[in-house]
């Protein structure tokens, strides 16, 4: 069998069945980048040596460390209960009930910026439900809210998601180069803009919501020491490209070494099990993550990346205004059904070479990928992690929430906030 066919295959089987059955995504991606391995193993050679080498330098460790370290930070920030105190404080602020919402979709975007989505959502979703309660009204438009919000800010920094996580992987990119990088305003403030758009439009969803807040219970902060750990990491991170210019290991490293504190004592503290404790590290997305990162290195190696670029670059020609569009446009499309993990693993390199045989640097290119690819999850129930988590939430509370509920608010949302961010990165990086 040629390489290259046999590539080809086993990558659009995989994401077929990672498309497919999303509960079993991790399944089908780790089976098809075993296959990919055994292929390289039996038609690249020679020997194990140089399969194992193609696999260590596939998988991106640093990323994979940055995501572990960051989750069991999150983990703890959790239980320390300083996020609950900070939305009890929030809501008392508010003037009636669509206010507290607000500033709770508000608080949550901004929590996401260092937190991972779903994290997000599982520490505010309570806050979010109480409310709810205590106003007695449905609880749907909250969680919709505060779904889409995390996904928002996520893309925003190196540490919010995993996307981005991947972004600054291929294009070496530090903590710091999400604010300000070749002299220019960075990713962050791309979305900073989106973000008040897109917040103008929750407004009109929660303006109805004019009841007085009733006042609930504030919650006890048992521990500061996670907050300081969120506090040091972000430091740490931005000093990072100091010691490790590159982006290859320090940010993983840190990232790991403070998770570890973290998680270490969180288990102290609880006691968990073996699988309690194998469900706090999400064992099961990091593998998902490791064997895409196969998965995209096998399309590279076999140079159908090469081939995709040209294909993309012959039908777009080579105005770069129509290109940057459609990599925007094209990423929400996808990734409103679609993981945008694999998605946007297997477009960054894409990208990286239509803007070389343009002769133009990257960056406008992988940063539209990004922001289409982030922000089109809100379309959907089914598009993010953190939608499904909340509909899930919802769904224990006899609320089932289909594509056509979620959009109502998801679709405008998302127009708002890509529209925004994607003139703001044409602007500065064209």
């Amino acid at each position: 069998m040629d390489y290259k066919i046999g590539v080809i295959v086993v990558f659009t089987l995989s994401y077929i069945g990672i498309i497919l059955f999303t509960r079993k995504k991790t399944f089908f991606a780790g089976g098809g980048a075993f296959l990919l391995c055994l292929l390289h193993f039996f038609l690249k050679g020679p020997g194990p040596g140089r399969t194992l080498g193609f696999i260590l330098h596939a998988v991106n460790w640093n990323v994979l460390g940055i995501f572990l370290g960051t989750l069991l930070i999150a983990e703890a920030f959790i239980l320390s209960k300083v996020p609950a105190l900070i939305a009890h404080g929030l809501v008392g602020s508010a003037k009636n009930t669509g206010g507290a919402v607000l500033l709770i979709c508000i608080m949550t975007s901004i929590l996401s910026a260092f937190v991972e989505n779903v994290a997000t959502v599982l520490i505010i979703a309570p806050i979010a439900l109480e409310v709810a309660d205590r106003q007695e009204v449905s609880p749907v438009p909250f969680l919709i809210g505060i779904a889409i919000s995390s996904n928002l800010q996520g893309t925003a920094t190196l540490i919010g998601d995993p996307p981005s996580m991947i972004l600054a992987g291929y294009m070496r990119m530090n903590f710091n180069d999400f604010f300000f990088m070749e002299g220019r305003p960075g990713i962050f403030f791309a979305v900073q803009i989106g973000a008040l758009l897109s917040f103008i439009v929750l407004y009109f969803f929660y303006r109805s919501l004019t009841s007085s807040v009733v006042p609930g219970t504030r919650p006890s902060v048992e521990s500061w020491f996670p907050t300081g750990v969120i506090l040091c990491m972000i430091l740490l991170l931005a000093v990072s490209s100091l010691i490790d210019p590159d982006f290859s290991y320090f940010g993983g490293a840190i990232c790991m070494a403070l998770g570890t504190v973290c998680g270490v004592r969180t288990w102290l503290k609880e006691r968990f099990g073996f699988r309690e404790l194998t469900r706090r590290l999400d064992l099961d997305t990091i593998g998902f993550l490791a064997s895409v990162f196969i998965l995209v290195a096998s399309l590279q190696e076999a140079g159908i990346m090469g081939d995709i670029a040209a294909g993309v670059g012959s039908v777009l020609g080579s105005n770069v205004f129509v290109i940057y569009t459609f990599f925007v446009w094209f990423s929400v499309l996808i990734s409103a059904f679609v993981d945008n993990v694999p998605y946007i693993t297997a477009m960054i390199p894409v990208a990286k070479l239509i803007a070389l045989n343009l002769s133009i640097p990257p960056y406008l290119f992988v940063f539209g990928i990004l922001i289409g690819a982030c922000l089109g999850g809100n379309v959907t129930h089914v598009g993010a992690s953190a939608n499904v988590v909340a509909v899930s939430i919802l769904k224990k509370r006899g609320y089932h929430i289909g594509l056509r509920e979620f959009g109502r608010m998801g679709l405008p949302f998302t127009l708002a906030a890509t529209a925004g961010s994607y003139i703001f990165a044409w602007i500065f990086w064209s």
